[in-house]
């Protein structure tokens, strides 16, 4: 039998001479996007700036086939963190200034070799033979310049494609974050070599190795982290309490079901923390929740079964009441077409807050189901749209009392975000991947018709009237002579229709008024979706046509989704922090000068290993009486955007970064911009 080991490294550890991996030809081409990079790095980064220095990240872990005594590693599970990782060390090394430095991390990327060790002078990581000559070059030699500046259009893989998209964001993002501080930079480095482990689990035999692979990825019936809570909750309560209090804990997750009782728990620790896990929901759970709420009995009465009833409705779409149910639920349901759930701590909150004010809950979930799907539309990653969410919880629980006539202002768009809004949907939709154009195309189709039609994901097809492919001996060449048009309004809304079934690619090719008969209506003559009776009622599809359709539908958007520019009510920008149970805005000054207002609040209080400096002046505001019970009586002005945004968060905090405008767009990148 195949001896299987694991261990636990630091990155240094998993970026030096003891290994050298290679992707075999087998697997998949590099595939992370940059939504999953730029989750990666922020992920990274908040971990680093709010967790101690005794605690360390896990990356998670990775399948070798390794022989004991062999640097070489063949990467059966791991391939894509491998990758990135090495992508994020060549972005880090080109930020540095000071040549020693650079030569240091240059080290990360590249084995200098040993003679004497027999270790030649290569790469840590081999991609496949496809992509590892433009992958040593570009990213193991650190010629991130002349990446960037290469055509996207000329790159003849995937694979290229994402290496040089994940570059660029993680540049734009180190640029962001750290600006010219190399001292700070050098610190962050430290922490990624340092205290950032992943998991090596290696054997000498692929069938071995797959079997690894095989096990970690299979799930059973495991103890879920709302049974170890059950059991502390239940067990802290009165006896003569405990079988009340355990048939109905039951009974709530009974009615959910075992994974849905514990997404009720995960969406209650983000309406408490108002943040991204960085830990497991147990540990999370116990530290920002029950930590918070008088007693086991409040937990279970007062959240527990409000928020798992709210969550059902919700989910299952079926709020009840004699007034605006029905549209309430209609909005439910394009909420959970989202590819997410990250939108549903907050309708759970307010659904508990104002459970019978049903004109409010109306407002709310337009409001909701709108930046929802501004979130997905223009491909928002996690860490964006926890970011943008925060706001509107922390304003929820700031303004308890806020009603239909003052209403919440955070959950509106603002201007720049109804701009990218509108530049999103006149783009080329069909290019994006399906489950988001599906997404508007459904959408688009629900507001043109009177709502009866149904969208069923497994048979619901998008396809182009202006064919990709057409003959070159068809009449579209007649009509569409300018290629440059045809290219321009091939992949826009304008040119696309939703089918309910696949149709055989030679249909696709059809003459417009062939197509319009045999391909986009069904056998009695009709079409299934009001998008697509639209095209069949037009004689001919010329450029003209298309270019008003466009306009018209979006339009469409703009008076369903209320994305008209609002001179009166504007969303005015100002920089925005919230973290820790700290919830404060301000402004920047002239050098990085930053201004907390009046009304801004303090986390409660500071983390292990809090600078001495901040911890000082964090303590002197309170004594001088410009922080009174956690609030600033009124604006103070901070020599730093980090020193304001530490003494908010009571932690170390890069102010660059976290202070932002409630669209998400940091003060680092957009700090010229007028609060």
């Amino acid at each position: 039998m195949s001896e299987i080991t694991g261990h636990e490294y630091p990155l240094l550890k998993i970026f030096s001479s003891d290994f050298e991996y290679h992707i075999p030809a087998y697997q998949r081409p590099y595939a992370w996007t940059v939504e999953e990079t730029s989750t990666l790095f922020d992920d990274l980064y908040s971990f680093y700036t709010s967790e101690p220095e005794d605690e360390n990240y896990f990356l998670g872990s990775i399948v070798l086939i390794k022989e004991n005594t062999d640097r070489r590693a063949d990467v059966i599970d791991g391939q894509q963190r491998l990758t990135t990782l090495t992508i994020l060390f060549a972005v880090l090394a080109a930020c540095l200034n000071d040549s020693d430095n650079k030569s240091s991390c240059m080290e990360i990327l590249q084995e200098k070799g040993n003679k004497l060790a027999g270790i030649a002078s290569q790469p840590r990581v081999f991609l496949r033979e496809w992509d590892q000559e433009f992958f040593n070059k570009y990213i193991q030699n650190v010629k991130i310049e002349e990446l960037l500046k290469i055509d996207s259009a000329k790159l003849d893989t995937e694979s290229k494609k994402h290496i040089q998209e994940n570059c660029n964001v993680l540049k734009e993002r180190f640029s962001e974050t750290f600006g010219d501080e190399e001292d700070e930079l050098l610190r962050f480095s430290s922490f990624l070599l340092n205290r950032c482990y992943l998991v090596t689990v290696s054997t000498p035999s692929q069938a071995s190795a797959f079997r690894v692979f095989s096990v970690m990825n299979s799930r059973g019936l495991n103890l879920l982290p709302t049974d170890i809570i059950k059991s502390e909750t239940i067990g802290k309560l009165p006896t003569e309490l405990q079988k009340q209090y355990t048939d109905k804990w039951e009974e709530l997750e009974n009615q959910v079901g075992r994974d849905g009782f514990n997404e009720v728990f995960t969406h209650t620790r983000t309406i408490f923390t108002m943040e991204k896990a960085k830990k497991n929901l147990l540990d999370e759970f116990r530290a920002y929740v029950i930590s918070e709420i008088s007693s086991p009995k409040s937990l279970i009465d007062d959240y527990l079964e409000p928020y798992t009833i709210a969550y059902m409705k919700l989910k299952n779409c079926e709020y009840t009441s004699s007034k605006n149910a029905e549209e309430i639920n209609g909005y439910l349901y394009w909420l959970n077409k989202n590819n997410n759930y990250d939108w549903m701590p907050l309708a759970i909150l307010f659904m508990t807050m104002y459970p019978d004010d049903h004109d409010y809950l109306l407002w709310f979930v337009k409001k909701l189901e709108r930046i929802a799907s501004y979130l997905q539309v223009t491909a928002q990653d996690v860490n964006r749209r926890m970011a943008r969410y925060k706001f509107i919880l922390a304003e929820m629980k700031e303004h308890p009392d806020s009603t239909l006539d003052n209403p919440l202002k955070n959950i509106e768009l603002t201007e720049w975000e109804k701009e990218e809004f509108l530049k999103t949907l006149n783009g080329e939709i069909y290019t994006m991947p399906s489950a988001r154009r599906n997404y508007i195309i459904q959408r688009l189709d629900s507001f043109v018709s009177d709502g009866g039609a149904t969208y069923n994901t497994k048979l619901f097809t998008i396809e182009h009237v202006l064919p990709q492919n057409p003959s070159a001996r068809s009449e579209w060449y007649d009509i569409w002579p300018d290629s440059k048009d045809r290219q321009y309004w091939l992949n826009r809304i304008a040119n696309l229709v939703p089918l309910t079934r696949q149709r055989n690619s030679a249909a696709q090719n059809y003459d417009f008024e062939t197509k319009k008969t045999k391909y986009f209506t069904t056998k009695n003559g009709t079409a299934s979706y009001n998008l697509t009776t639209q095209v069949i009622s037009i004689d001919e599809w010329t450029p003209e046509i298309v270019k008003q359709r466009q306009k018209d539908l979006l339009d469409v958007f703009t008076k369903n989704w209320d994305l008209d520019k609002d001179t009166e009510n504007k969303v005015h920008d100002k920089f925005i922090l919230s973290g820790r149970g700290g919830n404060a805005s301000g402004y920047p000054l002239d050098d990085d000068n930053f201004v907390v207002v009046a009304g801004s609040k303090i986390s409660k209080d500071v983390t292990e290993g809090f600078q001495h400096g901040y911890l000082e002046l964090r303590e002197s505001l309170i004594e001088d009486g410009t922080i009174s019970n956690g609030v600033f009586v009124k604006d103070h002005k901070f020599s730093s955007s980090s020193a304001a945004a530490a003494v908010v968060l009571g932690r170390a905090a890069n102010g660059r970064k976290e202070w932002t405008l409630l669209d998400g767009r940091t003060y680092g990148k957009y700090g010229q911009v007028e609060a």
